[in-house]
């Protein structure tokens, strides 16, 4: 099942339109006020597709303890929407109540593993059902770090059982910029734990040191992070799967048009008989 981030742009369109697409993600905080525009829409919405919450507001690897109020609007949510996923991601945002416009990288140690296990554990909780935690792109890293991100990952999954929401494109960027290899960091994750992918574009940067990649989301998905998707998907199978688009959104036949890129994926895979058609 194969679906597109669901951005202001485009909500008329697919109320108008209704496209064939298998499921929509919203980024969960522009949805928390129960009596705005994007709410109602949303509500119009779930009457005819799947919705996933995907959040980046919840600050997980603070030292900060969890913002309640933010909990509670996102479990207010979640429990008007009932979303086939809840997720946020490998990273902080926060420092004594301020935040940060940002998605920041944590220091890979062992207190910061036993600090982020702990909210999560947290957030499954209070929302009662299991939450996904997606790798992050990055572009620096701290000098004490001592466990490798994906073994960093993979203990988060072990210790808590919260589900992975993996991206392929995360994953190509910050080979790049830190050095890694993708495949090792694959092999190092459950499969089974992963519940959804995100599949990204990503930008260029080029400096006078040397060049770094950005996850901008602004373009279509590279070559080589189809390459990655498909050798997974021939390797575990199919699992519900996203193209995300937030900057210079283009109109939603593009969305669209890649959205089916990843369906031809599955299926031919299905057909080669690595996988069951979901």
């Amino acid at each position: 099942m194969v679906g597109v981030g669901l951005r202001s742009p485009h909500i008329l369109p697919i109320l108008d339109q209704r496209p064939d697409i298998g499921w929509l993600e919203i980024h969960s905080e522009n949805y928390f006020n129960p009596h705005s525009t994007a709410r109602e829409q949303l509500r119009a919405i779930t009457e005819h597709y799947p919705i996933s919450c995907h959040g980046i507001g919840l600050s997980l690897g603070s030292a900060d303890p969890l913002d309640t109020q933010h909990l509670k609007q996102l479990k207010h949510l979640v429990d008007e929407v009932n979303p086939i996923a809840v997720s946020d991601h490998l990273s902080w945002s926060s420092v004594d109540g301020q935040f940060f416009n940002d998605l920041l990288p944590l220091p890979y140690t062992e207190e910061a593993l036993t600090n982020f296990c702990h909210k999560v554990e947290q957030v499954q909780d209070y929302l009662g059902r299991e939450f996904l935690v997606e790798n992050p792109s990055s572009y620096l890293s701290f000098s004490h770090s001592a466990i490798p991100e994906w073994e960093f990952l993979h203990e988060v999954q072990q210790r808590t059982g919260c589900g992975l929401l993996l991206d392929f494109n995360n994953i190509y960027v910050s080979s790049f910029n830190h050095g890694f290899d993708c495949q090792q960091y694959i092999k190092a994750l459950n499969p089974n734990a992963v519940k959804e992918i995100h599949l990204a574009g990503f930008t260029v940067k080029e400096f006078e040191q040397g060049e770094i990649w950005i996850d901008t989301h602004s373009r279509p998905v590279s070559k080589p992070v189809w390459l990655l998707y498909q050798l997974w998907i021939r390797q575990h199978g199919a699992v519900p799967t996203l193209i995300e688009w937030d900057l210079d959104i283009p109109e939603l036949d593009v969305l669209l048009a890649e959205a089916h890129k990843a369906t031809t994926i599955i299926t031919q895979e299905a057909h080669y008989g690595q996988i069951t058609q979901p």
